[in-house]
């Protein structure tokens, strides 16, 4: 296998969502960046409040307010260190934020829009909720703008309370949880922009809505370098900070304008030729040509993501709080805070709002049918989760700096959402407890083990079948990393030779248009003895699985065409496909390729070498 090829294996497609082990590659990166920028947000936040307390807390207000300038001849920006971090740099993060939701909705988990019902109405009475409580006591005067404080989760606080809290295998409620605070953000920065917002300049908007018009443009013509989209963005920040409408909705929208595409099998061919051209001759020429089609490889959005997602955890996002978690609770300011309703109001939406709306709101969505919880996920997760949603922080703060225009009230919010913070995540922790112990919901994991076993009278086997090793592949026609794999089985059968049999399923995913129909065509080729040919021919021509594609082939390979296309139609073929799909979703299979040794789901890169190892090891444990 060659050294790209090697490089490729280690992917896989992706359809509801993408899956290596549990999750996909770049989820799990997401994850684990978020989880450790949340002991940074802790670190800046205690670093904050000793300083904002300490006998050195005039520097801690002075410093913030210093004045930073960016002059271009006569015009320029001018403000002081916390706008500048507020206004300018969040903006970056509400960027991430919408890149990375543009990427769920066009290529991971919410392109299945069947699994948006749950997390979406659970988000929806998740906000309602809170804001219900907050308004109950808080129903007029200044203290009642502080409403949107309540509504927003801190994703990376989330995520790294729960891997201290929460379940030792949680990725599918983390996922859940992650698509909950999709729409969490959403509404969120919404509020921001509309709400918190003053001063309209009619002007300046529409110099940001042309903005948007060429971010639209850019998308629409497939624009895969990244230079013209950061240009336009920088652009778009600047007319919405002179617009009047807060700077952090130029951020969501735009993220949510750049394009997010799965790497298209011509462009991973030509960037796999540009390597080999290079290894060749290793000249400057060369080597540019081979750097810029790697890059168009991968679109635009997930390489925006790869660049900013880590300085903005670890480096934007403690700024943030070293910058709005200093509250000086000296001279009867916390006395006040606790005798408080506005800080009553958030602690209570917080705490107790988002714990209540997100399990009632899943739990009513489950019971009324309309949608049901990730597999692995019950409803006493969900509770906890909901808890640890209740920890607002970041989108809390940059609200209530919008919201009030006295520090008293600045000072008495802020106690609550900090309050709020350590209480969600102790409520989090005890509902976690409870939900293990009493409901018996421990890990929040997909199943691993092969839901129906292999039958050799229905599923299609290549090799003896009592071979006392099994590898079942779950693969798609139209997916090139299943393609790729494809020389790998015989790379298996040529070591293993009669010691194995090679099973095959199919999985054809919801995004590829044509995976489904090139599934029905191998079965009605197996009608004639002939799947395995059909099989190959298939996976030779993935750009070319049209109808008249599929007739073709079958000619080709010495099928009675008449028979194929009237077999086409019939519905037990398409009951057999349904059939290996909803065995795919039993063994907690989400992707393609995916691989089970025996009957137990193969974890990690399926390269002839790794699978090679695993069937070794099976033959060892037998």
């Amino acid at each position: 296998m060659s050294d790209d090829a090697a490089t490729t294996d280690q992917s896989s497609c992706r359809g509801a969502s993408a899956f290596e082990a549990q999750s996909s590659r770049s989820l799990r990166d997401f994850i684990d960046t978020e989880s450790m920028s949340a002991g940074l947000l802790v670190a800046a936040a205690l670093v904050a409040l000793v300083w904002a307390n300490s006998p050195w807390s005039q520097s801690y207000v002075d410093l913030w307010h210093t004045e930073l300038s960016i002059r271009f001849g006569s015009g320029g920006l001018t403000m002081d260190l916390h706008h500048w971090i507020n206004d300018g740099l969040m903006v970056v993060f509400f960027f991430v934020i919408g890149l990375e939701v543009r990427k769920e909705f066009a290529i991971g988990e919410l392109t299945d829009r069947s699994r948006v019902v749950v997390p979406l109405v659970a988000g929806t009475t998740g906000m309602l909720v809170p804001a219900a409580i907050f308004l109950a006591l808080n129903p007029s005067g200044a203290e009642s703008a502080g409403w949107g404080a309540v509504i927003g989760t801190d994703t990376a606080f989330l995520l790294g309370v729960m891997a201290l809290v929460g379940p030792a295998v949680s990725t599918q409620l983390r996922i859940f949880l992650l698509t909950l605070t999709v729409i969490d953000d959403i509404v969120a920065v919404s509020v921001i922009g509309i709400v918190y917002s003053d001063d309209i300049s009619a002007g300046a908007l529409l110099v940001a809505a042309a903005c948007l018009a060429v971010l639209v443009v850019l998308d629409r013509y497939a624009v895969w370098q990244a230079a013209p989209y950061v240009l336009v963005v920088v652009v778009l920040w600047v007319a919405t900070l002179e617009s009047g409408v807060h700077a952090s909705i130029a951020g969501m929208v735009s993220g949510l304008l750049v394009p997010a595409l799965d790497p298209r099998r011509s462009d991973v061919d030509a960037a796999a030729t540009s390597f080999r051209a290079f290894r060749q001759s290793p000249m400057p020429g060369v080597q540019r040509a081979a750097r810029r089609s790697l890059t168009r490889a991968i679109s635009v959005n997930e390489r925006l993501q790869e660049a900013l997602h880590s300085p903005t955890s670890h480096v934007v996002v403690p700024l943030f709080a070293l910058a709005n978690a200093g509250v000086d609770l000296r001279d009867g300011v916390l006395g006040d805070a606790l005798g408080s309703r506005l800080m009553w109001g958030i602690v209570l939406g917080l705490v107790v709002g988002k714990a209540v709306g997100i399990f009632v709101g899943a739990w009513a969505s489950v019971r009324l049918g309309w949608g049901r919880l990730p597999q692995g996920v019950g409803l006493g997760h969900t509770l906890a989760g909901g808890a640890l949603s209740g920890i607002g922080f970041t989108v809390s703060l940059l609200i209530i700096s919008l919201a009030f225009d006295s520090s008293r009230l600045q000072d008495e919010a802020r106690v609550g959402v900090l309050l709020a913070a350590g209480l969600a995540s102790l409520a989090g922790w005890l509902a976690f407890r409870f939900a293990a112990r009493v409901l018996g919901q421990r890990d929040a994991a997909l199943p691993t083990l092969l839901s129906r076993p292999v039958d050799e009278e229905r599923d299609h086997v290549l090799g003896p079948v009592d071979a006392p090793l099994t590898l079942v592949e779950y693969l798609d026609y139209e997916c090139p990393f299943c393609a790729r794999v494809s020389g790998v089985g015989e790379e298996l059968r040529a070591h293993f030779g009669d010691r194995l049999r090679y099973v095959t399923r199919h999985l054809p995913l919801p995004v590829h248009p044509h995976a489904e129909l090139a599934a029905l065509a191998s079965e009605a080729a197996a009608r004639q003895d002939r799947f395995w040919d059909m099989h190959a021919v298939l996976f030779a021509h993935q750009d070319e699985l049209e109808l008249e594609d599929l007739v073709g082939y079958a000619a080709q390979i010495g099928l009675d065409v008449e028979r194929f296309m009237r077999d086409l139609d019939d519905d037990e073929l398409a009951r057999h496909v349904e059939h290996d799909v909803a065995s795919a979703e039993e063994s907690g299979v989400r992707g393609t390729p995916t691989f089970f040794i025996g009957d137990t789901r193969h974890i990690g890169p399926h390269d002839a070498r790794t699978l090679i190892a695993a069937l070794e090891s099976a033959a060892v444990a037998r």
